[in-house]
């Protein structure tokens, strides 16, 4: 049986709206954080480490937060590791945390990069989640979170080292 173009492209055009709305579930089974909006308490969440086990963002109440959205097959996300790592190690002692958000990849692909680069911080996958809260649609992103949980910038697109330890030092001399 052939269906007519019309109902066909309505069917379809239902199907995809349907698709597109927002996540419902988290990894961990709860629902889905809200939408990431700077000035406002960045969303909370648990996700898997690639090491194994998971890592949750409440235990990051009252320390400054860095979290560098990459994938291993993002060019610039690549090319800002060893700077985000340097940063990572230099803030450190100032209370800085830094968590990798590897994107829609696996924990093996996120440990890989996480080894290749030496990187001394640790780095989730999301699956979706934070991507959505965050409504990221491209890579690398970056955000900044102060001592409070509050987002205090968020950047999308390849930033120079200068400018991500602009961004580190606001978040690392907020007052919480």
């Amino acid at each position: 049986m052939r269906l007519p173009i019309r109902l066909l492209v309505s069917i379809t055009a239902v199907a995809a709206l349907a698709a597109c709305g927002p996540s419902k579930t988290a990894s961990s089974g709860n629902a889905a954080p809200t939408t990431a909006k700077v000035g406002a308490l960045a969303p909370a969440w648990s996700l898997p480490l690639s090491t194994g086990g998971t890592l949750a963002s409440k235990s990051f109440a009252g320390k400054p937060v860095y979290l560098n959205f990459f994938a291993t097959w993002c060019p610039p996300c690549n090319d800002e590791a060893p700077s985000v790592n340097a940063l990572a190690q230099k803030y450190k002692r100032a209370g800085l945390v830094v968590v990798g958000v590897d994107e829609a990849e696996s924990a093996a692909k996120a440990q890989l990069f996480r080894t290749q680069h030496r990187l001394t911080y640790a780095a989730v996958v999301d699956g979706g989640v934070l991507r959505d809260a965050y409504s990221i649609n491209g890579l690398p992103v970056h955000a900044f979170i102060g001592r409070d949980g509050k987002l205090q910038n968020l950047v999308v697109g390849q930033m120079d080292p200068g400018a991500i330890e602009k961004a580190i030092r606001a978040i690392v001399s907020s007052r919480g």
